[in-house]
C-alpha cells in the first residue's frame, strides 16, 4: 500500500470529505461532479466538422451528458494517423461551447497551447501525458479543473503522485480517470482495471471517473463496462460517441452511435436514479 504521508494533498488524510469540482458557470451551464455529483462526458474521439461536433453534442445533450468532449489535437501511437484539426479544431469547439452551452473537455499535448484552450472548461491530460511532469505543474497554476488520465502502465500510486504535481501548484480542481491498463491479454484494447475505482475512492477525496471506450477498443463492449463502473462507484463516464462511426477519423471502432448512447443513459438511471444531481 502507498504511504499516506507520501500525498500531501490528494490524500484521504489531508482532506476526509470528497471533493467536488465544479465545471462551468458564466458562459456554459454550471456542473458539479464528485461529492455525490455523477455525470456524464460524451462526445467524439476527434473534431471533425463543425457540422459533426454540432450534431453530437445536441444529441448526447439531449439524452443527458453533462459535458462535451473532443479531440483537437490528437496525439497518436503511429505518426501517420491523424492528429487532429488543431487551431481549426479549437474554433470548431468554441463556436459549439457557444451555441449549446455545454462545458467542453479537450486534451492539452502542451504548455504552449494554453491560450488556445481558454474557451475549454477542463483540460485533459491523456494517458500519454501523465508522466508529463512540467505540463503537469503548469496546469498546477490554472485555475482551471482537470482531467488527469491514468498511465497505461501505471500503478495508481504513480497516478495519484501525478495528481499531486498538479495540486502542489495550487490547483486542487482535479478528477482522476480510469481507462484501462496494458495487460498481457490481447481480447481488449486495454485492460479496464474497475477495482481501481473503489482503491482510488479509499485513498484519494478526489473524483473518479471510468472511460470504458479507450479501454476496451470496442463500441459492444462499452455500455457493460459503463454500467459496471457506475455499480463500482465511480463519479462519472466519458463515453466516445459518434454520429458515424464508420466514417471516424479516429477511434471509430470504439465509438458507440447516439442511439445507444440514449439507451446507456436509461441503463445508467436504472443503477443509479439520482445520477445527475446538479
Amino acid at each position: 500500500m502507498i504511504q499516506e504521508e507520501i500525498l500531501k494533498f490528494s490524500g484521504r488524510d489531508a482532506k476526509k470529505e470528497d471533493t467536488t469540482v465544479t465545471v462551468g458557470g458564466g458562459k456554459t451551464e454550471k456542473v458539479l461532479i464528485g461529492g455525490g455529483h455523477f455525470q456524464v462526458i460524451a462526445g467524439p474521439c476527434s473534431v471533425e466538422s463543425q457540422e459533426q461536433l454540432e450534431i453530437i453534442a445536441k444529441g448526447v445533450k439531449a439524452a443527458g451528458a453533462a459535458m462535451l468532449r473532443g479531440g483537437a489535437y490528437k496525439p497518436r501511437t503511429s505518426p501517420y494517423s491523424f492528429q487532429g484539426l488543431r487551431e481549426k479544431g479549437m474554433e470548431i469547439i468554441r463556436s459549439t461551447r457557444e451555441k449549446t452551452g455545454m462545458p467542453v473537455v479537450s486534451e492539452i499535448v502542451d504548455i504552449r497551447h494554453l491560450e488556445l484552450f481558454e474557451d475549454v472548461d477542463v483540460l485533459q491530460v491523456g494517458a500519454r501525458n501523465m508522466d508529463n511532469y512540467e505540463l503537469l505543474s503548469e496546469l498546477g497554476r490554472q485555475s482551471k479543473p482537470i482531467i488527469l488520465k491514468r498511465g497505461v502502465s501505471a500503478t495508481v500510486k504513480e497516478l495519484l503522485l501525478a495528481a499531486e504535481y498538479v495540486m502542489k501548484g495550487g490547483n486542487d480542481q482535479i478528477i482522476l480517470c480510469e481507462r484501462g491498463i496494458r495487460t498481457f491479454e490481447t481480447a481488449t484494447r486495454n485492460t479496464l482495471d474497475l477495482s481501481a475505482v473503489p482503491v482510488l475512492k479509499g485513498m484519494t477525496h478526489l473524483p473518479v471517473i471510468v472511460d470504458p471506450s479507450h479501454a476496451t477498443g470496442a463500441y459492444s463492449l462499452v455500455p457493460p463496462m459503463a454500467l459496471a463502473a457506475v455499480a463500482a462507484g465511480a463519479d462519472g463516464l466519458m463515453v466516445e460517441v459518434h454520429n458515424e462511426p464508420a466514417e471516424a477519423l479516429s477511434d471509430g471502432p470504439q465509438s458507440i452511435t447516439m442511439e445507444r448512447f440514449e439507451k446507456l443513459m436509461e441503463s445508467i438511471r436504472n443503477i443509479r436514479p439520482y445520477a445527475y444531481k446538479k
